[in-house]
């Protein structure tokens, strides 16, 4: 299922955040991207449009991005393997499976950036 949410919002300026487009973009054929949230969500709502708009600059294919929504009891398919807690919650893996890096909605700068940084950081 995927989430509303996760539409690009259209007023995000990719040239202020070139750095983190290109790192995300560095990755493209490296990692996939697992974004729990739901689209009730006053977190997700605030944030997960500007990550999809930087996803969709990066140009992240589509089948490296998987969107779970999660019921308002965070419920959802997931949840329990990945100890899903707070969203939205954003799990970085590498193709085997391997989980690289995860945003959990407290952190304090966007979802892009931090997960950019994570990324640049593992190198």
């Amino acid at each position: 299922m995927s989430l509303e949410t996760m539409q690009p919002n259209p007023a995000w300026d990719a040239a202020s955040y070139e750095d983190a487009v290109d790192t995300l973009e560095a990755h493209n054929d490296e990692v996939v991207y697992k974004v729990w949230g739901g689209d009730w969500c006053k977190d997700c709502r605030k944030l997960l449009p500007d990550f999809g708009a930087a996803l969709d600059a990066a140009s992240v294919p589509d089948d490296r991005i998987e969107e779970i929504a999660v019921d308002q009891d965070k419920e959802g398919p997931g949840v329990d393997e990945y100890g899903i807690e707070y969203i939205p919650t954003i799990v970085v893996e590498t193709d085997d499976g391997e989980e690289v890096t995860r945003f959990v909605e407290e952190e304090n700068v966007p979802p892009a950036i931090w997960l950019a940084d994570q990324l640049e950081r593992d190198r």
